[in-house]
């Protein structure tokens, strides 16, 4: 094998990581995981064939995300050859204002992505961490940054736009919008798959332990539910979503929380585990839903799923297409068949049978709506980004 294209997509404490050959084949799946506590290294191929598990010690003062990459890394080189490397594809959260494409990281680069830290404090550095081990122990080998605000620069200035003081606009205070690689991926499966509603209104809702929706038309973002940061929109797992940022005020201001307090509460506190007091992982809320603050979350999910989908609705001018991608969104036959239940006002019919099994179609035929389910593949994207970089004319699929 040669010219493998290894995408990673980090989070807090994991990676997951993904080798493509140059077709556009997948031939390794797995992660990293626990980093900085118990780490553990899982790969399986293409097949599902266990290749390798096996979890290692912290040691003193080492760095244990330089540990994990560095694992990572041995074992391709044992399972693979790392001449067999062509290049490395990171997902990175924030481009901010100006990185509004795929492009090789270098000093320069680097340099201006962590400045971006401050625009999404708990996901940049996570972001980086691979990018940095990388050039640490492999600085010859290319490595390319795609960003998850990119897809949604085709999204007008109207949608672009705080209403706070002009000034800050001019230092990136904006609306963004998140999960771009994700929705890129949706939007290229509905122009190979569904050709006819990709050229239509299509409302992509990604739904997993963070949660957005996208206005699609003739596949390109015109609207998102997610903002400055990757806080604002749906109810998620154990993030807030919108809040009136008067109540913020007010937990700063009389209710004695630091700024610091507010962060953690916000983005680790929140969302369905906060309104539950059991968990934010759907599963459990699920087996727990006859408990009221259980119920009480899920009901809050799925009303604030429809106060937001109606508004990207309003922006696409109605909507021929639904798609459900993400951790839930494919997984929780429930969700989807509740938020259909209360949208059937547009004409959406679900087909019951359909939907419990995950099929990709699961609208009836005679729904005036197509609903489907299509799986996320984040990996897909950064792979074909980081080919396009290096000079392919022609991707691959995927």
């Amino acid at each position: 094998m040669t010219s493998a294209i290894l995408t990673m997509n980090a989070g807090s404490s994991s990676v997951k990581f993904a080798l493509f050959d140059r077709s556009g084949a997948r031939l390794v799946s797995g992660a990293l995981s626990g980093i900085e506590t118990a780490p553990r290294l899982t790969a399986a191929d293409a097949q599902g064939k266990e290749l390798v598990d096996r979890g290692w010690s912290l040691e003193g003062d080492a760095d244990p995300h330089l540990a994990a990459i560095n694992a990572l890394m041995s074992w391709l080189d044992d399972h693979v050859g790392l001449s067999a490397l062509r290049a490395v594809g990171h997902r990175v959260v924030h481009g901010g204002p100006d990185f509004v494409s795929p492009l090789r990281v270098d000093d320069d680069v680097l340099e201006k992505l962590v400045a971006l830290t401050p625009f999404a404090p708990l996901h940049q550095p996570a972001c980086l961490g691979p990018i940095r081990a990388l050039r640490q122990k492999h600085a010859d080998l290319p490595q390319v940054a795609c960003f998850d605000t990119a897809f949604h620069r085709t999204m007008p200035l109207v949608a672009r736009q705080l209403a706070l003081p002009r000034d800050y606009e001019s230092q990136g205070v904006r609306r963004y919008g998140f999960h771009g690689l994700s929705y890129e991926h949706i939007a290229r499966r509905l122009r190979r798959d569904f050709p006819e509603l990709a050229r239509g209104r299509v409302l992509i809702a990604h739904i997993g332990n963070g949660a957005s929706l996208c206005a699609l038309r003739e596949g390109t973002s015109i609207a998102t539910t997610m903002g400055f940061s990757v806080l604002d929109g749906l109810v998620m797992g154990t993030r807030c979503g919108a809040v009136d940022p008067g109540a913020l005020l007010y937990l700063l201001q009389q209710a004695g929380v630091s700024a610091d307090g507010l962060e953690t509460m916000l983005y680790h506190k929140s969302g369905l585990l906060g309104v539950s007091g059991v968990s934010s992982d759907m599963r459990e809320l699920r087996a727990r839903s006859n408990e009221p603050a259980v119920r009480e979350a899920l009901d809050l999910c799925v009303h604030r799923f429809l106060e937001q989908a109606g508004a990207m609705i309003a922006n696409l001018h109605g909507v021929d297409g639904i798609v459900f991608t993400g951790g839930i969104g494919e997984h929780d036959a429930m969700f989807r068949r509740d938020v259909c239940a209360q949208l059937g006002w547009l004409g959406v019919g679900l087909d019951v049978a359909a939907n419990a099994a995950h099929r990709p179609v699961v609208s009836t035929a005679e729904s005036a709506v197509r609903v489907l389910v299509i799986p996320a593949d984040e990996e897909a994207s950064i792979r074909r980004h980081v080919q396009t970089c290096l000079g392919d004319d022609s991707p691959g699929e995927g």
